[in-house]
């Protein structure tokens, strides 16, 4: 009268140890299994089995991953203080590693993304943050990929997204460049003067060297000023120009 329900349950019981027994991993998930407590082997993907009691599995995503890492105070090294902001790509390339040697591997890399961020911007100054974004991220990346391959993580790309400052230090930059813009416009200037008094010069040794080129100069000059209708000009004649156009 007893066995058809002690049968039914024997079945329930040996029908939910199959269903815990056999797990499906997605292509991009990996099993790290340990039996009794010590790391056994990886599983999947696919089809596999957990042997109830005896076995216990951890399930590690293997896609590369994309963390924000959150704005960072840093001072530069030419004491101006900004607040930074970055996004790191990366993923796991060994389970075993990611679930053994780190409690948290996600809050791990977090952490260490951050301290890494502000360590690095530090040792530079502000014209490297906003010029050289493409040194200090491969500067970052490096140094997140060496600290991080114990935990059998691979750090792939690092970006700095935004470098921002505060209002004071914006206006001062402004007025920074205003006044560079200025020093290049005189500098350009007074090259510009240089050059023309050069050529002045050069243009009277020449002159200077043949006196039918200055008697050609002086009468290219009047022609010159005899077009212009709009006014009336009285212009001096060199005696000695005289005496020549007479010999």
């Amino acid at each position: 009268m007893f066995g058809l329900p002690i049968v039914g349950v024997v079945l329930g019981l040996i029908i939910a140890l199959l269903f815990i027994m056999f797990r499906v991993l997605r292509e991009y998930e990996r099993g790290v299994v340990f039996m009794l407590g010590r790391f056994y082997k990886i599983k999947g993907p696919g089809l596999i089995i957990i042997i109830p009691v005896l076995q216990q599995m951890v399930k590690v995503d293997l896609r590369m991953i994309v963390m924000d890492v959150p704005t960072q105070d840093v001072i530069s090294r030419d004491n101006v203080s900004v607040q930074v902001n970055a996004v790191i790509y990366f993923r796991v390339v060994d389970p075993e590693k990611a679930i053994n040697q780190v409690e948290n591997f996600l809050e791990a890399t977090s952490q260490l993304s951050q301290t890494t961020l502000r360590s690095v911007l530090g040792q530079h100054e502000l014209d490297d943050m906003l010029a050289e974004r493409e040194r200090l991220n491969t500067d970052i990346q490096t140094i997140l990929d060496k600290q991080t391959e114990a935990w059998g993580i691979k750090v792939s790309n690092v970006e700095i997204k935004h470098v921002d400052l505060n209002e004071s230090m914006v206006r001062a930059l402004a007025k920074q460049a205003e006044a560079e813009r200025e020093r290049r416009a005189k500098v350009i200037h007074a090259n510009g003067e240089a050059e023309a008094a050069e050529k002045l010069a050069e243009a009277a040794h020449v002159l200077s060297a043949q006196d039918q080129a200055i008697q050609l100069r002086y009468l290219q000059t009047l022609v010159e000023i005899a077009g212009d209708k709009s006014s009336t000009l009285v212009f001096p004649v060199p005696i000695d120009l005289i005496d020549k156009l007479r010999a």
